[in-house]
């Protein structure tokens, strides 16, 4: 029984080791775009395990689907590039910066803002800006004027022919000295998005069709039931037979103690 005990745990083990190890996704993730990956990779039968801690939200995936995740990842723009609002890039921290500073700071604060609302488009997976401000570059030269170029990542959802005329509103109306400017102060350019092609190989489980991890996930859990059953049985045969023989030995002793009739006196 112990031997048979020892066998079925050393097994399970095993097996347990055998199966497909968790890795690290990402990390430091906000809550939304946690829940937005999640949500994509569920699209492709792709589990994640969020995990929350001091510096953020962490996704694990299968390492057997890591590859896959970041290829679907990097087609939908997931996660989100981090951005600085004007809030957080002029807070006062006592420290005195050059007109130099707070214009680069300004320039910048300004264009993560557009890029901000740009993503909020239906069918924008990455959006970029670049401002230029007018500006003088040496005494007596003229002033350079305003400008600004936009680079967008679309998907089929985004008409560019239909979206452009509203994002040069948009630009022309953020940017200071953009108001009123001929449409070629502000430059987009739009690139289709490539689409992630699935192309994962599947088996045939019964009835179901399964990836490659959760055909081997599956495969293990059923070798494991199997290996379960026999040994149960083998366990169950083993102690019947030990209680029977035990029962037999004790009937034989009964038997051997039994006093034995005299003949001689009948």
């Amino acid at each position: 029984m112990k031997r048979t005990n020892l066998f079925l745990s050393v097994t399970l083990a095993v097996m347990l080791t055998g199966c497909d190890s968790s890795v690290v996704l990402n990390s430091g993730l906000t809550e939304n775009d946690a829940n937005d990956i999640i949500s994509e990779l569920a699209h492709y039968h792709i589990a994640a395990d969020k995990e929350i801690d001091k510096t953020g939200v962490t996704l694990s995936v299968s390492g057997s689907d890591l590859d896959r995740s970041v290829r679907i990842l990097n087609a939908s723009g997931l996660p989100h590039k981090a951005r600085t609002n004007l809030g957080e890039m002029f807070q006062k921290n006592g420290i005195i910066s050059s007109p130099l500073e707070e214009r680069a700071r300004y320039i910048y604060a300004l264009s993560q803002e557009l890029e901000s609302t740009l993503s909020q488009i239906d069918g924008v997976v990455v959006a970029r800006v670049n401002v230029v401000l007018p500006e003088r570059v040496a005494p007596g030269e003229p002033v350079q004027p305003a400008s600004a170029s936009v680079f967008i990542k679309y998907t089929d959802e985004l008409d560019p022919d239909a979206i452009e005329p509203r994002i040069k509103q948009l630009i022309s109306s953020s940017i200071p000295g953009l108001a009123g400017k001929p449409d070629d102060a502000i430059s987009i350019v739009f690139f289709p998005a490539v689409p992630y092609h699935d192309n994962i190989e599947t088996f045939a489980f019964g009835p179901v069709d399964l990836t490659g991890s959760e055909y081997e996930s599956a495969k293990v859990a059923l070798i494991s039931l199997l290996v379960i059953l026999v040994l149960s049985s083998l366990s169950l045969f083993g102690f019947r037979k030990f209680k029977a023989l035990k029962a037999r030995k004790a009937s034989q002793q009964t038997a051997l103690s039994l006093p034995v009739q005299d003949d001689s006196n009948l």
